[in-house]
């Protein structure tokens, strides 16, 4: 007989970035005597390359997409139903906005025994008309108000969340936390990154975005950033965003004006890319740049942080992490949506840029054991 209980993790899209990176990590580290984790999603990707890799078992929802769109969601949400039929967990685990809210209703209909939610940044955050704004914030409510738990990465967040009406005792904060990463040395890497396009990042202060290319991650300002450099010390600095997304096309364009055209560099690392034996995983090649940016106008507390504290980067961030980053070593915090002012801070940092540094890195073990903790009955 079988006693191991079954947690189905639900997400909206299987491609990589910091939900997925959680889900990815819970699912692989759970207690194998105790646990048979199942992960379902949407848009295929990385993420179900990797878990297929760990031998996960995995579930297509076709129809899940991010945007809102009325037939293909009403179809999603049958999808789940019968997924959740045949899989009959014990628990599900809902992450990101789009698949949370249908699977938690789902789950509440065919009663599965325990329902929790991880929020990795309310979405009513962003930037958007009130009307919308209202409507999200309704939908992020009950979402929480139909799960059992709400785990929260962020203190803000957490904050937000005890709030919510009838939700506020639900709220369980777990800050996010790595694995010791595996990160290759800065001239290991440089052998190889920096050449065609990105060869004029050999002779320059060099910075980097790790992001999904989407609005709320403010890539924009740090393409203006650029502008305001360029200007002040044409060639000095170099501007890596590396990473996928739907605004790939618009930002690039938006990179091409006259005098930034050249010192922002589209990266986009792939397995077969020379040498062979260097991992796809962006965060692997830090250590190949002088300073992190991190331009976002709306987050909860994402991965890459941590992962440039633990590559010893000083890291200019802006204010919307601040009240969850501020205990990282060597980071600086500027104003949300300004490009003049992440320009004026990388100049004040190139002056004398700090020695490298690693972070404190919090501990994975802790925070797989919190999370463990409430799969419990």
């Amino acid at each position: 007989m079988n006693t191991k209980k079954k947690i189905l993790f639900l997400i909206t899209k299987a491609t990589w970035g910091g939900a997925q990176k959680y889900v990815y990590d819970l699912a692989t580290h759970l207690p194998k005597d105790k646990f048979e984790p199942i992960v379902a999603f949407g848009e295929s990707g990385r993420l179900q390359q990797l878990l297929n890799e760990a031998k996960i078992e995995t579930r297509h929802i076709p129809s899940l997409g991010r945007d809102i769109a009325l037939v293909s969601d009403i179809s999603s949400f049958f999808q789940i139903l019968i997924c959740l039929w045949r899989v009959r967990p014990d628990v599900v685990h809902l992450n990101s906005s789009k698949a949370a809210a249908l699977g938690a209703l789902a789950a509440w209909l065919t009663r599965v025994p325990k329902r929790i939610f991880t929020v990795h940044g309310w979405p009513f955050k962003e930037n958007r008309n009130v009307f919308a704004r209202k409507i999200i914030y309704f939908v992020s409510w009950f979402t929480a108000f139909l799960s059992n738990i709400v785990i929260v990465v962020s203190k803000e967040d957490r904050e937000l969340g005890e709030r919510m009406w009838l939700v506020g005792k639900k709220v369980h904060y777990i800050p996010l936390a790595l694995q010791t990463p595996e990160m290759y040395a800065r001239e290991q890497v440089e052998k190889f990154l920096f050449l065609g396009p990105s060869a004029s990042f050999q002779n320059a202060i060099r910075l980097v975005t790790i992001a999904e290319l989407t609005r709320n991650k403010g890539l924009r300002y740090g393409i203006d950033m650029m502008v305001e450099l360029e200007k002040r010390a044409p060639g000095k600095y170099r501007y890596a965003i590396i990473g996928e997304g739907e605004e790939r096309s618009s930002l690039a364009s938006y990179a091409e004006r006259p005098g930034v055209e050249l010192s922002v560099w589209f990266a986009n690392f792939s397995s077969d890319r020379p040498p062979k034996e260097l991992s796809s995983e962006a965060s692997r090649f830090l250590r190949a740049f002088d300073v992190f940016i991190l331009p976002s106008i709306k987050e909860g507390m994402p991965y890459v942080l941590l992962e440039a504290a633990a590559a010893g980067l000083p890291i200019i961030a802006t204010d919307v992490v601040k009240a969850e980053a501020s205990t990282l070593p060597n980071i600086y915090f500027v104003s949300s949506g300004d490009g003049h002012a992440l320009a004026d801070t990388v100049e004040k940092l190139a002056r004398n840029l700090p020695a490298r540094k690693s972070g404190t890195v919090r501990s994975f073990a802790e925070m797989l054991e919190k999370t463990v903790a409430l799969y419990e009955f």
